[in-house]
């Protein structure tokens, strides 16, 4: 039977062997942002699956993939082993957060956890901040639990604007920084501003480019330029429509007065 969070270790933290990492969690949310750009540092960084994770708080349902094999919603937690200047790495990715206020607790709970089984030093949890319009240049908000990382993230391009993100930061992206905080490990919340309408690689490629700075770390962002560059034909042609509907509700009034 699982549990409410049921945490499968592939691999114990001591047969890992990382060096203080840090956390990097991106679940799905507003744009898909963070979870595209966690997503993104697992398929093009020599990673190794140290952790699955199962919970009652997921939809109750099975994926069922193209041969009929059905899988459990679960989150996973990828380790990485730097050989240069950078740290060393945990990635949390995953299929769904909870369905339930109770369920993101108890999972940021057991986040909590692992990075402290592992001995996390620092985490950077990512996201999207809908701002419910079209952006054309998004860049990144930040919040964070520990006033000592202000001015290192202000220098790698995050800003800090009063009173935003006005609502708090819901979800695994916020809970895990407050609990964080009460475990004495710094973290911080990277926010890539989008519309909130789609799926935004734009928005996460600015959130890599600064992640990326932060980690002194470097990687391709050609998927995600390529995807960017399909959404702006999209937002074009929104804007296209936007702009005809404009002048044919224009010419409607104008003919109201011949009616």
């Amino acid at each position: 039977m699982m549990d409410r969070v049921d945490i499968r270790y592939l691999r114990r933290p001591e047969e890992v062997g990382l060096e203080s990492p840090v956390m990097i969690e991106g679940l799905p949310g507003i744009g898909h942002v963070g979870k595209l750009v966690a997503d993104h540092l697992v398929k093009v960084l020599e990673v190794e699956k140290v952790v699955e994770l199962y919970s009652h708080h997921f939809p109750p349902q099975v994926m069922v993939d193209e041969n009929g094999m059905i899988k459990l919603p679960k989150n996973e937690v990828y380790a990485y082993k730097s050989d240069g200047d950078s740290p060393d790495l945990l990635i949390l990715v995953g299929d769904y957060q909870s369905i339930s206020n109770e369920g993101h607790f108890e999972l940021a709970n057991a986040y909590l956890k692992i990075a402290k089984d592992f001995g996390v030093s620092r985490i950077y949890t990512l996201g999207g901040y809908g701002v419910g319009k079209l952006i054309e240049e998004p860049y990144v908000i930040g919040a964070v639990n520990d006033e000592s990382l202000v001015a290192e993230l202000k220098e790698a391009g995050v800003k800090f604007e009063n009173g935003e993100p006005a609502g708090g930061i819901i979800g695994a992206a916020g809970l895990i920084i407050g609990f964080a905080m009460l475990e004495g490990i710094p973290s911080a919340c990277l926010m890539g501003t989008t519309s909130g309408y789609m799926v935004d690689p734009k928005s996460a490629k600015v959130v890599l480019e600064v992640l990326m700075r932060l980690l002194k770390l470097e990687v391709s962002t050609e998927d995600l330029e390529e995807r960017a560059k399909e959404m702006e034909k999209l937002i074009a042609q929104i804007k296209e429509m936007q702009e005809a509907q404009t002048v044919q509700f224009k010419s409607d009034e104008d003919l109201a007065y011949f009616r």
